[in-house]
């Protein structure tokens, strides 16, 4: 059985979220793990652990590969670590406890086996987290794609307190929506080289304030087109952080965006679970975008409490 088959019939993720991990596998690449996560179908967490029961096999944790020692990474060449996509972790005289993406693939531990001289110990392990110890013990480089997913696996920065109350009183203050879409503003530019807001109102995506871009003129439909990033930002209440693709349904995006962006967030700002505005961040078409995207999201958090209170006031006085 496939692993996706395997995790519908296992109820992590439905048949539906399965297909939209399958269509975007085909534009994007990477493995259906790696595809099912970045839709936050999943958590890699939750994938690793299945993986474990699926190959049979015992799956690698952050403690695992958190210090590994210079003499076990120097037990395999980079030529055979980035031939084979493996990653050595603990060795135990001539064994070697090794994390492969497919630890049932009894060939490629024969190669690894015949080529080192170890008797080799597979473990299981995402795509997401052996690419990034391979950047991290060998300097492999990884796609962009793969270097935006990297708060996955170290922990974002706690933001200051202090800070934190500065801006919430701030948005408590605010006395228009303008004022609110201006404070979300300067405080995702400071991290962002790019930033806008969109409204989202009866079935359209409508530009409303930016830094960095100009929104006049856009508008532009809520597609029902799983390759439409803003849909699925729409539908699954949740934010997206990856590239923009020239694909069906980005094409506006793109051209407001002068080209294709390799890192970007795109979070919805909710109101009671509605979707009523958007906002986007990048650093240009060929950058990584270095946010916290846990802070950025707890802003579009404060910014969404912030338009509900103002709805009310106005409601309160219209009695």
């Amino acid at each position: 059985m496939k692993l996706g088959e395997a995790l519908v019939k296992e109820g992590l993720i439905t048949r539906q979220q399965l297909h939209q991990a399958l269509e975007r596998q085909v534009v994007y690449g990477g493995r259906i793990g790696t595809n099912l996560i970045e839709l936050r179908f999943i958590s890699e967490d939750e994938l690793t652990r299945f993986l474990g029961r699926f190959f049979n096999i015992t799956p690698v944790n952050q403690e695992m590969l958190a210090n590994i020692p210079q003499e076990v990474i120097e037990s395999l060449s980079p030529d055979i670590i980035d031939k084979y996509k493996v990653l050595p972790f603990r060795k135990d005289r001539n064994r070697l406890h090794t994390a492969m993406l497919n630890p049932r693939d009894i060939k490629e531990i024969d190669e690894i086996r015949f080529v080192t001289g170890f008797d080799i110990i597979p473990y299981v392990i995402t795509e997401l987290r052996l690419l990034h110890c391979l950047e991290r013990y060998y300097g492999i480089k990884r796609d962009i794609r793969y270097i935006s997913l990297k708060d996955r696996f170290s922990p974002d920065e706690k933001v200051e307190e202090q800070s934190i109350d500065k801006v919430k009183k701030a948005f408590a203050d605010v006395k228009e929506t303008e004022e609110i879409a201006g404070l979300l503003l300067q405080e995702v530019y400071k991290f962002a080289e790019r930033v806008a807001i969109f409204a989202v109102k009866e079935g359209r995506i409508t530009g409303w304030k930016a830094r960095g871009i100009s929104l006049e003129g856009f508008s532009m439909p809520v597609l029902n087109d799983d390759m439409f990033v803003f849909s699925g930002v729409i539908k699954n209440k949740s934010h997206y952080r990856g590239p923009i693709l020239n694909v069906r349904g980005n094409e506006d995006l793109v051209k407001l965006l002068s080209g294709n962006p390799q890192d970007s967030i795109v979070i919805p700002i909710n109101i009671r679970e509605r979707v009523v505005a958007i906002l986007y961040a990048d650093n240009g078409n060929n950058s990584v975008l270095n946010a916290n995207v846990g802070y950025l999201s707890k802003l579009a958090t404060m910014a969404g409490v912030a338009f509900e209170i103002m709805i009310l006031k106005k409601r309160l006085l219209d009695l």
